[in-house]
């Protein structure tokens, strides 16, 4: 090797170690949620094709612990951090972050300025048309069940536009609105209150239908539905994600007989998006980012 050679591979070499990958974590306390699962193997999927190094943080529940991930991050000096949690809750996380120049894009999380941008689906949507799929396949009475989560921004906006239209409807009545435990996803918790409320309503046509702000609180009501015997009462549930395990009940033609499909794996990589023209310096007008949805019944669950 001559030395015009050698100071050429030398220059190579130098740039090669001094070109880092950006790095970004990813936090959140529901990685047990399968809908929060593929938020993440999208924007996992994308990073990847843009060359960053990406550390997902699951602090299993723990909203506080949230908190002190973010300030962990920023102490690391990350390029960027992406949260599935509650900017209100995690607020002191977030000033951390903001005072170290560090974008926080929201990822199906809400809506704070404390943040770039939030990419989700239109909760607002959803529900509305789920719950009137509920009104109208009841005709308009009979008692409903609500499975909701108002701890969580994306899913608590569900719940009020559900009691809204419900509302709307004078021979609706709503006959309880359950928070069910969410530790291990939601459904044995969801069908443990199902059982309970199965129990004090005996009579065949005392519940007419079960609208949960998610799938799992909809399959916990199918599971004590059927194992109570009153799979044939005619109980319409509904659920919203469209995960694989509420297709395949959707398929099935049982109680379970719609869902919203979230194209989770498109927010996952409209996240990685918008945090790459983050990094990249660029401005976001959009502060909140929808990605479309789709009502799943019986006649495209398959698909």
């Amino acid at each position: 090797m001559n030395k015009f050679q050698f100071y050429f591979a030398a220059a190579i070499a130098f740039c090669a170690t001094s070109i880092q990958a950006e790095t970004v974590t990813v936090i959140t306390p529901y990685l047990a949620q399968p809908g929060t699962q593929m938020y993440v193997e999208g924007f996992e999927k994308e990073a990847k094709a843009k060359g960053w190094d990406v550390n997902v943080v699951d602090t299993a529940g723990d909203v506080a612990a949230a908190i002190s991930r973010i300030e962990d991050a920023t102490t690391q000096k990350v390029d960027a951090i992406v949260i599935n949690v509650d900017p209100a809750q995690v607020a002191a996380g977030l000033q951390t972050a903001h005072d170290a120049n560090i974008p926080v894009v929201g990822m199906d999380a809400g809506s704070d300025p404390l943040l770039a941008a939030n990419v989700t689906s239109n909760g607002y949507a959803m529900a509305a048309e789920t719950a009137v799929y509920v009104a109208n396949r009841i005709e308009g009475k009979g008692k409903v069940v609500m499975f909701v989560f108002d701890a969580f921004p994306p899913v608590q906006v569900r719940g009020v536009i559900a009691d809204a239209v419900f509302g709307n409807f004078p021979d609706i009545e709503v006959l309880d609105r359950i928070t069910p435990d969410v530790s291990d996803g939601g459904i044995a918790d969801s069908r443990a209150k199902m059982e309970a409320i199965l129990a004090a309503n005996p009579e065949p046509g005392s519940i007419a239908a079960v609208w949960a702000a998610w799938d799992q609180p909809a399959l916990g009501a199918l599971q004590a539905i059927e194992d109570a015997g009153r799979g044939g009462e005619g109980i319409v549930i509904v659920g919203m994600d469209a995960n694989p395990q509420a297709r395949a009940a959707i398929a099935s033609g049982g109680n379970f007989e719609a869902s919203m499909a979230q194209d989770f794996q498109a927010i996952g990589s409209t996240t990685a998006d918008v945090v790459g023209r983050l990094i990249a310096g660029k401005k976001i007008r959009a502060k909140v980012i929808y990605v479309p949805t789709k009502l799943i019944t019986s006649a495209n669950a398959t698909e």
